[in-house]
């Protein structure tokens, strides 16, 4: 059996996370299916929004919009340049923030077994990680 190389892992630690992040902007735009369909936390932007105000209760709803919508950008955005591979440590480390603010935010206003349930910190950890691997295959970075 051939052992997997460093940057072939941190391939797939790229393509797993922009996955996961694009996973669950699906699920708030219904692409999963509709709310209270099995397997889907939200199903639309309401639910979702409304998921996030409960995250932060400190936020008005129309805050909770925001907040909600900043998050929706950057998982786009962060799953995008990780498919590419451009940017990657210092995306992967957005990555691994945004993460981690959710698994506190899950921890401060629902449970602290949340974010572990939810595997938010298994998430942040792997991006951590990621940012400090150097050159992964098939990256963008590697041409420039």
């Amino acid at each position: 059996m051939k052992n997997i190389t460093i940057a072939q892992a941190g391939l797939i630690l790229r393509i797993v996370l922009g996955i996961t992040m694009l996973s669950a902007v699906a699920d708030r735009f219904g692409l999963w299916g509709a709310p209270g369909t099995a397997g889907v936390a939200w199903g639309n932007w309401e639910n979702f929004v409304l998921y996030t105000n409960a995250l932060n209760p400190f936020a008005s709803k129309s805050t909770a919009e925001v907040l909600g919508g900043l998050a929706t950008f950057f998982e786009i955005l962060f799953s995008l340049l990780l498919f590419i591979g451009f940017k990657t440590k210092l995306t992967a480390l957005g990555t691994a923030v945004l993460m981690l603010l959710f698994a506190l935010s899950m921890a401060i206003s629902t449970s602290i077994k949340a974010p572990f349930d939810y595997s938010v910190l298994t998430s942040s950890a792997a991006a951590l990680l990621l940012s400090a691997i150097g050159k992964t295959d098939y990256a963008f970075d590697n041409k420039i």
